[in-house]
């Protein structure tokens, strides 16, 4: 017998072994999708009824890589998705033949001027330099894409220190000096996991003129790695600053406040994606984050809805003020606004008492989050376009405005978004999941399952391995750099040598029907009508 019988004979008893165990196992899942009383698809179309829910599990990534168009995706497109991925591993943020906006719908722009600024008339510390690297795209068809690696030094564009650098708490004993406007809002150790936050914190520092916030986790080594300011956030939990008896721990926060990176500290009241109290698996809760926060090990955690300090407006402030004086260092609070009543209120009692935040954090309803509930991301709080001028303009009537910062954060991934956050009130900018991205983020969002692919979302050492520090600080960097670029580029746009500079004049509503208001005309005919 030739080679080549022997050969057809292994495979026809190949394909019959084949036919035997799908029949058999086709038999097998038939009778148990008949019999089972859960399902009526299955139990009226056996195997067939198989094939929808398998389609249906699979439907979120079908609609994200295949039928979605690229700027209808949510929480972002795949357009936002893509900016983010070229600022960060290419710095570049050009596109061609044109925008893709529907500009037959109602939205923001920003005013243009007639006679804008040249780059050298911008007011950019162009003396300082860091070194980050980035990729040259040399060919990028489908399966022969060619990159190199290009070590750069360039200038990280940050605000003139003489002149437009945003101070924090001038009247503290230590004020936090800022040179850019945009930071890393609050994303926890335990959230996020060790890689990630170190790629982040590596990237933030070779960056600089900017901040980590901590999230209310408390400070992890992690943190620490890449010498960035950090921002600690406190929540209800007290995380990193309790006792054992889950009390506000004075001594805990002298020692938080003696780490030369923490600059300021920020009581956190809300969240835009979830306005209420927290919750973490005994199984996450190992010896490493229960001491970071100051917990038992491999015991769940809930925190309070709120914080069992203070109660109301007054007590707030009150304990704000002891804070502030006990470390010397600015305090702040985060909140999501719900009516203008309440920033109105807000208002009125830092003027009345004397005693206030030294910066607000407004975080929109559209905000992330690792895991919530769907009725509080979509109803609960309002959007930042809506929450940002209600502070500002409470603030500015009660005469309170110069004494306290305006952060905002809610999808304020691109520079133009960020623009109008400025012109609507902000002085600074929070961006999470942009940063997430930048460490390789694919918004398969499953960050509550700690099963993230890529190893963001996770505390899983297997899925970490895919996280490469030394590759995701740099994307973080040249995505941080990029976006300051950027946003000077819109203010000299808009006739400004500097985006600190940005005010209501310079942005417009344009509605459905194609007329125009100034913001200012907005928000005057709003105070009127109250």
């Amino acid at each position: 017998m030739n080679t080549a019988n022997i050969l057809t004979i292994i495979g026809f008893v190949f394909c019959a072994l084949l036919i035997l165990i799908l029949t058999v196992v086709g038999l097998y899942l038939f009778f148990i999708d008949r019999t089972q009383k859960q399902h009526p698809i299955l139990r009226n179309y056996p195997l067939i009824g198989r094939v929808r829910y398998f389609l249906e599990t699979i439907g979120p990534e079908l609609r994200q890589y295949l039928f979605n168009n690229d700027v209808e995706g949510k929480p972002f497109s795949r357009n936002d998705y893509q900016h983010i991925v070229k600022k960060a591993k290419y710095k570049r943020d050009v596109v061609g033949f044109g925008s893709q906006r529907d500009f037959e719908e109602a939205g923001y722009y920003i005013r243009n001027s007639m006679f804008p600024k040249l780059t050298e008339e911008l007011k950019i510390d162009k003396k300082t330099k860091v070194t980050t690297d980035r990729y040259l795209l040399l060919k990028e068809p489908l399966f022969t894409q060619r990159k190199e690696r290009l070590e750069k030094h360039k200038s990280p564009v940050y605000l003139l220190d003489d002149r437009d650098a945003i101070i924090i708490g001038e009247n503290c004993r230590n004020p936090f000096i800022v040179k850019g406007q945009i930071g890393m809002s609050a994303m926890s150790y335990g959230s996020l996991g060790e890689n990630a936050i170190t790629a982040l914190s590596e990237g933030l520092g070779i960056a600089k003129g900017t901040w980590m916030n901590t999230g209310e986790g408390g400070i992890s080594e992690y943190h620490l790695k890449g010498g960035v300011d950090i921002i600690m956030q406190i929540g209800p939990g007290l995380f990193g600053v309790r006792d054992k008896e889950g009390k506000f721990n004075w001594d805990a926060l002298k020692e938080k406040s003696l780490i030369p990176e923490v600059k300021a500290f920020e009581f956190k009241l809300a969240q835009g994606a979830k306005t209420r109290g927290g919750h973490i698996d005994a199984e996450k809760v190992t010896e490493e984050i229960a001491k970071i926060r100051m917990v038992e090990p491999f015991k769940s955690i809930d925190s309070p809805n709120r914080f069992h300090e203070f109660s109301d407006l007054p007590s707030l402030l009150n304990h704000i003020g002891e804070v502030r004086e006990f470390t010397g260092k600015p305090v702040g609070m985060k909140i999501v606004i719900g009516s203008n009543q309440e920033a109105d209120e807000l208002a009125r009692q830092i003027k009345e008492t004397g005693k206030g935040p030294d910066f607000i954090t407004v975080d929109g309803g559209e905000g992330g989050t690792g895991a919530s509930y769907q009725e509080l991301t979509d109803s609960v709080g309002l959007p930042i376009r809506s929450a940002l001028p209600l502070v500002d303009h409470a603030l500015k009537k009660h005469g309170v405005r110069d004494s306290v910062k305006i952060i905002a954060s809610g999808k304020l991934i691109s520079p133009d978004r960020i623009a109008i956050a400025l012109a609507m009130g902000a002085d600074l900018v929070n961006i999470a999941r942009g940063f997430m991205i930048t460490v390789g983020c694919i918004q398969a969002q499953i960050c509550q399952s700690n099963a993230c692919p890529v190893g963001v979302a996770t505390t899983d050492p297997e899925l970490q391995k895919g996280l490469v520090i030394n590759e995701k600080k740099y994307r973080t960097a040249n995505y941080l750099i990029t976006m300051r670029k950027g946003l000077f580029r819109i203010a000299a746009s808009a006739g400004l040598d500097s985006p600190v500079h940005f005010k209501q004049e310079h942005v417009v509503y344009k509605d459905e029907r194609g007329m125009t208001w100034s913001m200012e005309d907005i928000y005057r005919q709003k105070v009127q009508d109250r």
